[in-house]
């Protein structure tokens, strides 16, 4: 027996953060081992579940990944937790695709044989709450909403009224419920949360969120709740080779990577793979002033908020120098979204202030107040492209709200490095220079394996 469940909302802003972290920290305060995942690509939300749990959250893409890894990622890092608490993405039903399940925390769910607690906003609605749930109840059979938080109550009657309409209309139990509190909001940018990496102290949110939580739900109703078969007995096979085990035993490589409150998106199971093609990951900060780490055979700078440090990474002059050198000399390196952000010209922020950064890509990035781009993309190799060839395809996102203006006056223009799909059609994307691969695309290595095996090979090749 095995307890998961995921927090599923009707909706973006419905409370599935805010519960999710309550609920983790409640949990952990009974003293249970809990594990954290989050449905759908988002590097900010897993890494608040990091900070109150203790242990790695893991992102759950039935979409990006194929659907045994989405298993084998969840029983790996499930295997020795009390309980396992899923966030959802946006609502319940809500993913890559409007007419489908495909990419949602609904198809999770199926695909984890997993239990639904449904928060709902009851803000100004009293009995249609429970016409609310019974939607979402019969929406999809295969789905099973286990229970409710009636979330954003005005009062405790407020909430009896919600309770007894729900239980009586639909059948699930109430299992709690939050108020309308400004004292558990969680501060928010342009992407979303501010990310934990940047916050200090969050001891004090989490605890009280989880008195408040302990105080107003039903735990031992919620564990009830949570209680399934093991995931093993739904994976093809005990035998089934996973994509993380080793792949031999050549030659290891050094890989630097950047990684601080500037760059900080990465999937751990991109790491993990890295690895599993022979890297040893050398981890680097430059807004502290650290340099490419010496005997780096590759360089991997990932996505985060660069235009937030942008004044102390424009000064760090050592440090872009390092990152130049390296490039130049024709050795690997990936840079996704944040990462690509800072190897242009410069960063010019929404007061047209300019900061130059390290300036290999010809062209600079202006951030704006709007989003520029959003979503799923699949994404080929342009020609040139050493990591991901012409013949393959993987699968990523993307999110931002800067825009890249190539070139300058008597600069050449770079070859593209992707061509990718979207919503909204196909277009070529980011830039080849030497062993350089960028672009505003973050990839999941999990969706083309052969695409990390390919990075470690090419950083073996002597410069």
């Amino acid at each position: 027996m095995q307890r998961r469940i995921i927090i599923a909302g009707t909706g973006s802003g419905a409370g599935k953060t805010t519960v999710t972290l309550g609920l983790m920290a409640a949990m952990k305060e009974r003293g249970l081992t809990v594990q954290g995942f989050k449905v759908g690509p988002d590097y900010i939300d897993p890494a608040y579940h990091t900070a109150v749990t203790g242990r790695t959250s893991r992102n759950l893409d039935s979409w990006m990944m194929p659907h045994e890894t989405v298993k084998d990622i969840f029983k790996s890092a499930s295997k020795d937790a009390d309980i396992s608490i899923i966030e959802g993405v946006m609502g319940l039903f809500d993913g890559k695709n409007h007419l489908t399940n495909e990419g949602s925390a609904a198809e999770i769910a199926m695909l984890l044989d997993c239990p639904v607690l449904l928060v709902v906003n009851c803000q100004s609605m009293g009995r249609s709450a429970a016409a609310v749930v019974k939607g979402f109840m019969h929406f999809s059979e295969d789905v099973r909403i286990a229970g409710v938080i009636a979330n954003k109550v005005g009062s405790e009657s407020h909430y009896r009224i919600v309770k007894e309409a729900i239980e009586q209309e639909c059948g699930v139990p109430v299992c709690g419920y939050l108020k309308r509190e400004d004292d558990l909001e969680i501060p928010e940018r342009h992407l979303g949360l501010l990310p934990s990496v940047e916050r200090g102290g969050l001891q004090p949110l989490f605890e009280t969120l989880g008195e408040r939580i302990a105080a107003s739900f039903h735990l031992d109703a919620i564990l009830t709740c949570a209680e399934c078969d093991d995931i093993s007995c739904m994976m093809e096979s005990e035998s089934r080779l996973s994509v993380f085990a080793s792949r031999g035993s050549a030659k290891p490589v050094r890989i630097a990577v950047a990684r601080d409150a500037a760059f900080n998106f990465y999937y751990p199971e991109n790491f993990e793979l890295l690895q599993a093609c022979g890297a040893e990951l050398d981890f680097f900060s430059p807004l502290a002033g650290e340099a490419v780490p010496e005997r780096a055979d590759g360089l991997y700078i990932g996505g985060g908020f660069p235009e937030e440090f942008a004044e102390t990474l424009a000064v760090n002059e050592a440090v872009k120098a390092s990152i130049r050198r390296f490039i130049e000399s024709g050795r690997t390196a990936l840079a996704e979204c944040g990462g690509f952000m800072y190897l242009t010209e410069a960063i010019v922020d929404t007061a047209g202030r300019r900061y130059p950064m390290v300036g290999i890509v010809p062209g600079e990035v202006t951030m704006q107040s709007k989003l520029a781009a959003l979503g799923y993309r699949e994404i080929k190799g342009m020609e040139g492209n050493e990591l991901l060839g012409m013949q393959m395809t993987a699968k990523g996102h993307e999110f931002h709200y800067s825009t890249f203006r190539p070139g300058t006056a008597g600069a050449e223009k770079l070859p593209p490095a992707y061509l990718t799909k979207g919503m909204k059609g196909s277009k070529e994307e980011g830039v080849l220079f030497r062993g350089l691969v960028a672009g505003y695309t973050h990839i999941h290595f999990a969706s083309a394996p052969e695409a990390a095996e390919r990075f470690v090979d090419r950083c073996r090749i002597t410069f």
